[in-house]
């Protein structure tokens, strides 16, 4: 039974604490693959209102990035929640990958923030009944899930993140100011050329 890692997000846009975090589950959990799956459209972002880069571009970058110098043969871009209509739900995405895949073990990648919110999500129990969670745990904070979900049998791998934050890497493209510490050369060369984040110009006053 091979064993596959779900690495959803949104990936606006990925950077290098997304690859660190890509190779320590594959060090640590023995994967036959991880799968990046960017969301296609992320309902809780979406209930907050920001604005999501299209679907097409934030492909292009994962694409970029696991193709690029962090990349890995095992690492596979799957856009089976950018093909699928209306909102993304990830237990949606496990009932189609295996119904299409049986026989497979898989592992759900997730950070501290999104495992803190689990028992938000649609299907949450049958998630946990049916996945290993692999929790990404920033330097100095606790995993903490709700009592909802620690009360059930799950069980949970701690895998270390980095502190870079996409909202920060949008921030300084905004500003102006360089990212290649942050990001992968192939995400911030696209980024420069599709003119992503930048910040709007202001109108004659």
């Amino acid at each position: 039974m091979s064993r596959i890692a779900l690495f959803g997000g949104t990936f606006d846009p990925p950077h290098r604490a997304h690859l660190a975090l890509a190779h320590a589950a594959l060090a640590a959990l023995g994967l036959a693959e991880l799968r990046w799956v960017p969301t296609g459209q992320p309902w809780q972002k979406l209930q907050g209102g920001r604005a999501i880069t299209p679907a097409a571009h934030r492909v292009a970058m994962v694409e970029a990035a696991i193709r690029g110098e962090g990349g890995n043969v095992r690492f596979v871009l799957d856009r089976i929640e950018v093909d699928r209509t209306g909102p993304s739900y990830t237990i949606d995405t496990l009932d189609t990958l295996a119904a299409r895949e049986p026989g497979h073990e898989w592992v759900l990648l997730i950070g501290q923030d999104q495992y803190a919110g689990l028992h938000t999500w649609r299907g949450w129990r049958e998630l946990l009944a049916r996945v290993t969670l692999a929790v990404a745990n920033r330097p100095g904070v606790a995993i903490d899930p709700a009592p909802e979900v620690r009360a059930l049998p799950h069980r949970v791998v701690p895998l270390p993140m980095l502190d870079i934050s996409a909202t920060d890497i949008r921030a300084r493209v905004a500003a102006g100011l360089g990212i290649a510490e942050l990001v992968p050369a192939e995400v911030a060369g696209y980024i420069a050329r599709h003119g992503l984040y930048r910040a709007p110009a202001s109108g004659a006053g």
